[in-house]
């Protein structure tokens, strides 16, 4: 049965965009890349990982922090995140949240997308519309083991987009998981094109 909620109780205009980003360590700088490569040899060696660049262990491990807290809860880089999507679609009540994670990935940033739209488009559309999509190569065949990794983007100008899925949960929405050459191409910045495409068609 299709969601709905009642207009009064919705705390946000459409398009709503709930994006979780997983960095890769380059995106620090060389600094971040031999540590991480100097903690993985340590572990392998058994002997004690040495944390400088980030506040804690990176190797083996998540966290969930980049650049310093505000006092909102969020991380400046999530507000980044918030206020440029903002920005390009010049619309500031656009509804944007972020979390952003750094990974031990050397290369390449992978995110979660999700999209709220104001009107219904299927997985079928979004896959017709990325597929022709200029810097954009589709890489959604989940049944053969088929979609986008970090490894795979290395020096490639292209944006991976796959695992694309309705959100059953809600009436409108769409899934993605993006990944890019984040030297090469940025990071937040693929998940805004993408979106910008989708959002262009069904507001």
């Amino acid at each position: 049965m299709p969601c709905s909620r009642p207009a009064e109780t919705v705390p946000w205009n459409f398009p709503r965009l709930v994006v979780s980003t997983y960095q890769a360590v380059s995106g620090t700088g060389t600094k971040a890349i031999l540590e991480l490569k100097n903690q993985i040899m340590a572990y392998a060696a058994g002997n004690p990982l040495e944390v400088k660049v980030y506040p804690h262990q990176i190797a083996f491990n998540c966290l969930p922090q980049i650049d310093s807290f505000l006092d909102n809860g969020y991380t400046k880089e999530e507000m980044k995140m918030v206020n440029e999507t903002r920005k390009i679609f010049e619309d500031p009540s656009i509804g944007v949240t972020a979390t952003t994670v750094r990974v031990p990935v050397f290369y390449g940033h992978s995110e979660s997308v999700n999209i709220e739209t104001g009107s219904k488009i299927t997985a079928e559309e979004v896959k017709q519309l990325l597929a022709t999509a200029p810097g954009i190569r589709l890489v959604d065949e989940p049944q053969k083991g088929l979609y986008p990794l970090a490894t795979d983007c290395a020096g490639n100008f292209e944006t991976l987009v796959g695992r694309i899925r309705e959100d059953e949960s809600i009436a409108n929405g769409i899934n993605l998981w993006v990944v890019a050459d984040n030297i090469l191409k940025g990071a937040a910045l693929n998940a805004v094109q993408i979106a910008e495409k989708l959002i262009a068609e069904y507001i």
